[in-house]
């Protein structure tokens, strides 16, 4: 007979009180599911939360969710390996209710980072937390880049085209060229001179395509400046202009990210249409979102529902220390 009749089923029923609230730390497995696995920026996210779970003692599960059938998929493979959550990057913001109903059927948590789920209206969905970047404040330290250097180099802005690449599906996209575009027209650019090349992905290749054709029908412009949602998409016009013969010291091309396409860049022998990148740190981005998660789990602090940051310029005279600066 047990010496604590009473005490025993108190016990009891306090851990069946918590185990809805809280999981125990050295049984967490979380998610970190991305769109674009194969890009810089994503697998700094992904290498900082696995860094993260091996200082701390859980598992991160690194998966890629290019479409709306891979990440359910990548949901339903969570699932079976037991997690409690998972940080993504979603391929198409609008697949913020689908994805949540399948988390909530499996009672996941989830945290999004970089790009926000909207509900049916295009409305943010508040009660996801979400990490990303002020997009349009980002936007604008684009286009005051590009004008600074503008002025720098002695250009008019009348005799300047200003190529942007845009994809108007993604709202994180819009936001960082609307700022740009803004900037650019306060710092006194014409309006008329701005070009739009609308690309069909956000990588490299897709934005070569875009912009080619561009520069072939507007021959008449001497200097160019290129802006996009990120600096894989500014290269891919950079390297357009450099077919269609442009000089590199025609050419002022700001991204928006910090990655190692940037690096590269800035680390060839003579110096290219590239002129800088507002670096985001993408490791605090997957340190942080998934250090978010892991206390939500573990102690049930919901994450805010919105935070967001802002980046630093990176140029060739100054990109090695920038990146030593965000952790790069």
């Amino acid at each position: 007979m047990s010496r604590f009749p009473i005490l025993a089923p108190l016990a009891f029923g306090a851990c069946l009180a918590l185990s809805p609230l809280v999981q125990a730390q050295d049984d967490v497995t979380l998610g970190f599911i991305v769109k674009k696995p194969e890009q810089a920026w994503f697998i700094n996210e992904q290498d900082a939360a696995t860094r993260l779970g091996e200082e701390k003692g859980f598992e991160v599960v690194r998966l890629a969710g290019e479409d709306g059938q891979e990440v359910l998929s990548a949901i339903d493979n969570l699932n079976s390996q037991g997690a409690q959550g998972f940080v993504i990057c979603p391929p198409d913001v609008r697949l913020g209710p689908t994805i949540m109903r399948r988390a909530e059927q499996y009672g996941m948590k989830v945290v999004t980072v970089d790009d926000r789920f909207v509900n049916a209206d295009g409305e943010p969905m508040e009660a996801v937390p979400h990490l990303g970047m002020s997009g349009y404040k980002i936007g604008q330290q684009v286009g005051n880049a590009i004008a600074d250097e503008m002025e720098a180099r002695g250009w008019d802005p009348e005799k300047v085209a200003a190529l942007r690449i845009t994809n108007y599906e993604l709202p994180t996209a819009k936001k960082r060229t609307d700022g740009a575009t803004d900037a650019l027209l306060d710092r006194g650019f014409q309006e008329s001179n701005i070009l739009d090349a609308p690309q069909q992905n956000t990588d490299t290749s897709s934005a070569f395509s875009a912009a080619s054709p561009v520069f072939s029908k507007n021959g008449e412009y001497e200097h160019w400046v290129i802006y996009a949602l990120n600096e894989e998409s500014v290269l891919g016009g950079v390297r357009a202009s450099e077919q269609y013969g442009l000089a590199a010291d025609d050419v002022i091309g700001v991204g928006i990210n910090g990655s190692g396409a940037a690096f590269a860049e800035f680390s060839r022998e003579k110096p290219t249409g590239f002129h800088g990148t507002v670096a985001v740190s993408s490791t605090m981005h997957g340190r942080q979102t998934a250090q978010n998660l892991y206390t939500w789990v573990t102690e049930g602090d919901k994450p805010k529902a919105n935070t967001e940051t802002t980046g630093t310029l990176m140029t060739r005279d100054n990109w090695e220390a920038v990146r030593d600066e965000l952790g790069l």
